[in-house]
């Protein structure tokens, strides 16, 4: 892209505000990350688009010199949905700052993006919680494709050569109402570069076409086993601030109160990660100096959020090494086994998501029995 290589499948943390909180973007930068995304609605409200395009883009506005995606504000449907009325013509939005009212129709929305100067762009769906039921389900997904025709015809009328276009997908959890959607969209294939997954992560149950919006790494490596390329979400920089800290054997809670984990991390003079790279695990930063400062310094978060997003970076490359020696079922058993202990407590809908795309993470024990989503356990003897 524009801005450079952006290797996939991967991660991307997100500025919301044009800011990754904990960390400076030359410090995203030695970390590794190429891509970031950015929230339209967010930087529409705050600065507003004249400081933007006074900045030259929000790559120079926040200093950011890798690639940046942009969501179209139309997540902002369902997650400020009190402040919103929906019609054919757009998105009437009451800023939740000043309760002035906002119109963001596909083709504001594409000048806004345009403005920002996204390498990654997304058209402006009509979002519903995904477990919406009924006719309103059906009326967002033709809504969302007739609003895809007029950010085509917007984008080609005003876009810069380099923005790539996205579709989103919508539909529920009504497949025949998903396939359609799709169908439609893959009709303007030669107008867009590519297709998001929009609609989910809401609330559903995690089945096999579970997609973005998505941090904990057992949804990420599901996703990519299922053909999901990008994935976006807050969870490791805020689980972060929460004293939280990712690591292949399960997330560590730094912060817990628990009688056991005081006794545990007061005394804990190991890293967090043994072998991982990040800057906090590679000067020896200890888990009883993190347990320590959690929620006291801010220069705790900052150690760990600079570990979460390193793990995640890092996972998403390991990934990668995998697909392309074509060793990826074996990748993800290995992962799973360790993630869960061998075996112990597989989620259902894992291990159902994964045999989707011939992958049976049991293959080599047909009798043990596993947790399904209610925490009951099942035998994989039995399907």
């Amino acid at each position: 892209m524009a801005h450079g290589v952006t290797w996939l499948p991967t991660f991307m943390p997100v500025a919301t505000q044009a800011a990754i909180k904990g960390l400076t973007y030359q410090q995203m930068e030695e970390l590794g990350v190429t891509l970031i995304l950015n929230n339209t609605y967010h930087l529409n409200l705050r600065p507003g688009m004249k400081v933007i395009q006074e900045a030259g883009g929000a790559h120079k506005f926040q200093g950011w010199r890798k690639n940046l995606l942009t969501d179209s504000g139309g997540f902002q449907l369902v997650s400020l949905s009190k402040f919103t009325k929906i019609t054919e013509e757009g998105a009437l939005f009451a800023s939740p700052f000043t309760g002035e009212p906002t119109l963001l129709t596909p083709e504001e929305s594409m000048s806004i993006q345009h403005t920002i100067g996204a390498d990654i762009i997304m058209q402006l769906d009509d979002v519903v919680p995904s477990l919406t039921t009924g006719p309103r389900v059906e009326e967002a997904m033709w809504r969302s494709v007739r609003w895809l025709d007029r950010c085509i015809a917007q984008h080609k009328k005003t876009g810069q050569q380099h923005q790539n276009l996205f579709a989103i997908i919508q539909g529920g959890l009504n497949e025949e109402l998903r396939r359609i959607c799709l169908n439609e969209m893959v009709k303007r294939k030669d107008s867009v570069a590519g297709y998001a997954i929009g609609g989910l992560s809401g609330g559903e149950a995690k089945g096999p076409r579970y997609s973005m919006g998505i941090g904990f790494a057992e949804d990420l490596l599901v996703c990519i086993a299922l053909g999901v390329d990008m994935a976006d979400c807050v969870f490791p920089t805020r689980t972060a601030r929460f004293g939280v800290a990712l690591t292949r054997k399960g997330a560590v809670n730094l912060h817990s109160r628990n009688a056991l984990d005081l006794k545990k991390y007061r005394y804990d003079m190991d890293v967090i990660e043994e072998d991982c790279p990040c800057p906090t695990c590679r000067v020896k930063t200890s888990k009883a100096f993190l347990h320590h400062n959690i929620g006291i310094e801010t220069a705790a978060a900052h150690a760990l959020t600079q570990h979460n997003v390193v793990f995640q970076a890092r996972l998403m490359g390991d990934v990668r090494d995998a697909i392309l020696k074509d060793e990826f079922p074996i990748f993800l058993k290995n992962f799973f086994k360790t993630y869960y202990d061998d075996f112990k407590s597989y989620p259902r809908w894992i291990v159902n998501a994964l045999r989707s795309v011939s992958v049976d993470l049991l293959e080599e024990d047909l009798s043990y029995s596993i947790l399904d989503e209610e925490g009951v356990k099942w035998d994989r003897a039995a399907k």
